[in-house]
């Protein structure tokens, strides 16, 4: 193996180790030519004892492991996006081609050290930090990693963007702005019942019970269901949709990036920020808590596993939510009389 330390002198000067590896000099801050003799050759001798060690490992290794001298990271993002399916693998999809995970692609496992994970992260987005520990957790679980390339309470926290809900105001300038139809009755909606944009925009005409005056669904995230007694805004609104198949023929047919998109654009128009289609469940929540909604029935109507449903399966029924809007005009009329 030719050595990686090679002796240099500057000018009579100090003399040098040069990395051939790195093309790079370092002083060795001594001008005998004993001493810096020695001191190359322990430098050679530290890197031939580390490759050994490294040769070592992966003949054990491979003994239990016949790839672990080719698995690469792009590998372990293949085997994640077979054992995914529907949403989930689509969201793996999505985040394999993040450009940040390029430097680590072609990184065998057993080579990578904390530095390459920490230069992803520092260049990385919320995203790439998110993705990065399932990838090592998948990893270490599948035994495929000797140990933590990080270990788990020094990872980068993640830091998720401050979120809000929409205004009143800004909702109905929103609604005086579009001009199509079903995104304006898809926004009055999302204001009425705090559904998720892809839980709205999938309903369909044989989800609501007029004879009982209910709307209900799965959720798409969770599977959790879900039933809302409709007040009387919302049930004017879905009597003008249609009675049977996608109450959005449009909507429910385009990516929800794409249902995203559109709303920022018109956000965007409007100059109105830090909102996305998300920001009407927040909206719901906080309308819900100023007028005395019951914690519980917010729950049930948000979709969330609580108590409140742990207690309704037990007794094999499912909760009938009251409407949102009933209960913020009871609040106001009992202001009025206060």
């Amino acid at each position: 193996m030719k050595p990686r330390y090679r002796l240099f002198r500057r000018r009579q000067s100090v003399y040098y180790a040069f990395d051939n590896r790195t093309r790079r000099f370092a002083s060795l801050k001594t001008k005998d030519l004993e001493e810096a003799q020695r001191l190359i050759a322990a430098l050679n001798e530290a890197g031939r004892q580390a490759a050994l060690n490294l040769s070592l490992a992966r003949v054990y290794l491979r003994h239990s492991d016949p790839l672990v001298s080719t698995r690469t990271w792009q590998h372990v993002l293949e085997e994640i996006l077979q054992l995914k399916s529907g949403p989930t693998q689509a969201r793996w999809k999505t985040a394999s081609k993040d450009a940040h995970f390029d430097p680590i692609r072609s990184r065998l496992l057993i080579e990578t050290h904390a530095e390459h994970f920490l230069e992803v992260l520092k260049q990385g987005t919320v995203s790439t930090n998110s993705f990065l520990r399932k990838l090592h957790n998948f990893a270490l679980d599948m035994s495929w990693l000797p140990a933590p390339v990080i270990p788990r309470r020094q990872w980068p926290p993640i830091v998720y963007k401050e979120k809000r809900a929409i205004t009143a105001t800004e909702h109905a300038a929103i609604l005086a702005a579009e001009t199509n139809p079903e995104r304006k009755v898809f926004y009055q909606l999302c204001w009425h019942l705090g559904a998720s944009q892809g839980d709205l925009a999938l309903l369909r005409g044989e989800d609501i019970d007029w004879e009982n005056h209910t709307l209900s669904f799965f959720r798409k995230k969770t599977g959790v269901p879900v039933l809302i007694h409709l007040g009387r805004d919302a049930g004017s609104l879905l009597k003008d949709l249609p009675s049977e198949g996608p109450l959005f023929p449009y909507l429910s047919r385009v990516r929800p990036g794409d249902r995203a998109t559109e709303f920022r654009q018109r956000c965007q128009q409007l100059k109105i920020h830090g909102v996305t289609l998300h920001s009407y469940r927040y909206a719901w929540a906080e309308r819900a808590k100023t007028c005395g909604y019951p914690e519980r029935f917010a729950q049930e109507a948000l979709g969330h596993n609580s108590k409140a449903v742990h207690r309704a399966y037990a007794k094999r029924a499912l909760v009938k939510i009251p409407a949102l809007d009933e209960y913020e005009q009871a609040h106001a009329r009992k202001a009025h009389q206060d």
